[in-house]
């Protein structure tokens, strides 16, 4: 560590960092309206409903009135530059709530007063938790009627420990707010502050035995005297502040600020980063240390790309300095890129900085190579320093798209690429099984906003349906087929003939082909047709137009002519050859099923087991993951888990949370089948029937 007398140590203590997660609208935009306005670094509040506010500046953002990305701002406040995120509260922006995380050494979790505890409140505390940040609450609208503060703190309390405790409480029916850690005695709207105060000490205390045995022998300790183990509290998560404020009207945001400076951490006061070297097994920790003469390590936690400004990296800065004329690389690159211009943004404006030092949240433009979660560094030896993944929900609300124009279809996948790129909870695919490009979310408003920005921001049109299921064929018994093929036109003739029988493999075999003609019935040169006729069924399907999957086909016999066999009446007769045995080999139509995995609140477990019976579903197990959440493990088709995200919100409020991956195929219920058959336009396998195993 740098001594705290060298000049850049200094200023780098006197900056903090804070994101403001929680539930939709629980008030962090205007909270962050009021820091701002109370510092001085804007002249008047602006408003979420008129669309004037710093932080909401994207025009889908105004026209829908709620935070849709994670916005950057500073501010002054008594000689230290506070860093803040406003994140957005739908669990369907968690791609843009949860690298916020990794860019503060605290986490402010606002609650509404009016609406109290919320799924998202339980998760983004979790999430904090599980990266060891410090974190508190800032209960806002504490003047809204009809609340109980007393009750909602209560809450608290009973949801996340005693150890949340009030910095500050209410008065004069949410007027103001009095000070309790520094003030030992004075009123408030619940009582007298002197128990809060008492409450606070004892906490802090706890973790320094020395001070224990001060506090037993003297009374109290001066608060001024507990910097060290109060740091150690919040660091330890055995200390979870709760401040109160009104945004409103300004009710406790001064004394907020105060509380973020004198006592909240700063980069030399925080828990370090999980930074690892190394991939994989072979990876090990390595300590990023918030000195500002060592080597730079800055992790890239969001990054924008727009049509007309380019490309924007944002990034938090853990070890070294970095100026305007650095040379840096990202990751693994070999080419560093010259900084040239360092800003730290406020909003969507760039306020041009010389430097940036450990704790600052700063970006840089038009760098292509940037990208989401890359380390910048300025040492050939950090090119395998990364941090570690955040769990990150896995989207799985998928949407398929195709450009309105044909011929576009290269600038759909570099334009969706893009918006991928800068969401880590967005993912585009190619699915081979179906052809289609998927788009898949958090939900349906989260890929709702991303077809309005294709539209607005690059003036893309596309056009989306739901995604097919990716269903197979396959047979479930040996069969024989045979067909001649023979075509006389006035000139050279068509003629080719072929038996070949099949036999279903296990699941997941795939296909076999082998060829046991004896006696030339079939020349060899022929073979590869026959084959290849055979693998145009495997594509094309037999009985319902999907893919064919685990079969083994054995040409044994056939027949040629010497002037008027070809290439093309061999793989005719293949091909019809394969179809006929399928319809006599007791075809099947497979459906996937996937292993589920759904998270919700206890007393949602007996809906949501009944529902996936419901669904064809299988449970296979549950498990108590704490805090009064359920795992509930299963399997099921694939094609039952249409909008099932809003039938889970349905059944558990909202906190219900699911993640799928592919198990296995198996065969389609009979009437499923028949279904399937019935849709398929090709072919003459409509007028067929078909008995089922």
């Amino acid at each position: 560590m740098a001594s705290r007398s060298n000049g850049l140590a200094a200023e780098m203590e006197a900056v903090r960092t804070l994101a403001l997660v929680g539930a939709a609208a629980a008030g962090k935009t205007s909270l962050a309206e009021a820091m701002l306005h109370k510092a001085g670094a804007i002249g008047a509040c602006g408003s979420v409903e008129r669309g004037s506010t710093v932080s909401d500046h994207d025009p889908l953002e105004r026209r829908m009135q709620h935070s849709l990305n994670a916005s950057v701002m500073h501010l002054t406040h008594a000689g230290t530059r506070i860093h803040f995120i406003d994140t957005p509260g739908g669990p369907d922006f968690l791609g843009q709530s949860l690298p916020a995380l990794e860019a503060v050494e605290t986490v402010a979790v606002v609650v509404n007063a009016a609406t109290g505890i919320e799924p998202m409140t339980v998760r983004m505390m979790e999430y904090a938790a599980s990266r060891h940040l410090a974190r508190m609450i800032i209960v806002s609208k504490i003047d809204s009627q009809g609340i109980s503060l007393a009750g909602l703190l209560a809450d608290i309390q009973a949801t996340f420990g005693r150890e949340c405790l009030p910095l500050n409480l209410p008065d004069g029916v949410g007027r103001q707010v009095v000070d309790c850690f520094f003030n030992r005695f004075g009123q408030s709207d619940f009582g007298p502050v002197e128990a809060a105060h008492r409450a606070l000490v004892e906490q802090v205390v706890e973790v320094d035995a020395a001070f224990v045995d001060r506090y037993l022998e003297e009374g109290d300790v001066s608060p001024s005297e507990l910097h060290a183990p109060l740091e150690q509290a919040l660091r330890e998560g055995h200390l979870i502040p709760v401040c109160f404020v009104s945004s409103r009207s300004g009710a406790g945001v001064a004394e907020l600020l105060d509380v973020i400076v004198k006592l909240l951490p700063d980069p030399t006061e925080a828990n370090p980063p999980d930074f690892i070297v190394g991939e994989g097994a072979e990876a090990k920790p390595m300590e990023a240390r918030p000195d500002p003469t060592l080597h730079v390590l800055a992790h890239v936690f969001k990054v924008t790309s727009d049509p007309y400004v380019g490309k924007l990296g944002i990034f938090r800065v853990h070890q070294g300095t970095i100026t305007s004329d650095s040379q840096l690389y990202v990751g693994d690159g070999r080419k560093p890129f010259k900084v040239g211009h360092l800003f730290m943004l406020q909003g969507k404006d760039h306020v041009e900085v010389s430097r940036a030092l450990p704790g600052d949240i700063v970006a840089v433009a038009k760098v292509e190579e940037i990208h989401f979660d890359a380390v910048l560094h300025d040492a050939a030896e950090d090119s395998h320093v990364h941090l570690a993944p955040l769990a990150f929900p896995v989207p799985v609300h998928g949407l398929a798209v195709e450009p309105k124009r044909r011929g576009d279809e290269q600038r759909a996948w570099e334009i969706l690429g893009k918006l991928a790129a800068e969401d880590p909870c967005l993912r585009i695919e190619h699915v081979v099984a179906t052809n289609e490009t998927v788009l898949y979310g958090l939900g349906e408003l989260h890929l709702r906003t991303v077809l309005e920005r294709l539209r607005e921001v690059y003036r893309f049109e596309v056009q989306t349906r739901p995604p097919r299921i990716a269903y197979r064929e396959t047979v479930t018994a040996p069969a024989e087929g045979h067909h001649r093929h023979k075509k006389q036109t006035g000139g050279a003739g068509q003629f080719g003939e072929v038996f070949l029988r099949i036999e279903p493999l296990a699941r997941g075999a795939g296909f076999q082909f082998a060829d046991e003609v004896r006696g030339g019935a079939i020349p060899g040169q022929f073979i590869p047709a026959v084959e290849k006729g055979v693998r145009e069924v495997l594509v094309c399907g037999a009985i319902a137009g999907y893919p064919v999957v685990d079969v083994r086909v054995v040409v044994h016999d056939g027949k040629h002519h010497s002037v008027d066999s070809k290439d093309i009446a061999f793989a005719t007769a293949g091909r019809k050859a394969f179809m006929a045995a399928i319809r006599e080999a007791r075809p099947v139509v497979l459906e996937p099923i996937v292993q589920i995995e759904i998270d919700v609140p206890e007393h949602s477990v007996g809906d949501v087991t009944s529902d996936l019976s419901s669904r064809r579903g299988l449970v296979t197990g549950t498990s108590t993951l704490g805090a009064g959440t359920v795992a509930v493990g299963g399997q099921v088709p694939m094609a039952e888990l249409a909008n099932y995200q809003s039938r889970l919100n349905a059944m558990t409020s909202g906190q219900g949370r699911y993640t799928i991956a592919l198990s296995h195929y198996e065969a389609v219920p009979p009437s499923v089948q028949q279904t399937l058959m019935g849709q398929y336009p090709c072919g003459d396998h409509n007028r067929m029937t078909h008995s089922f195993p």
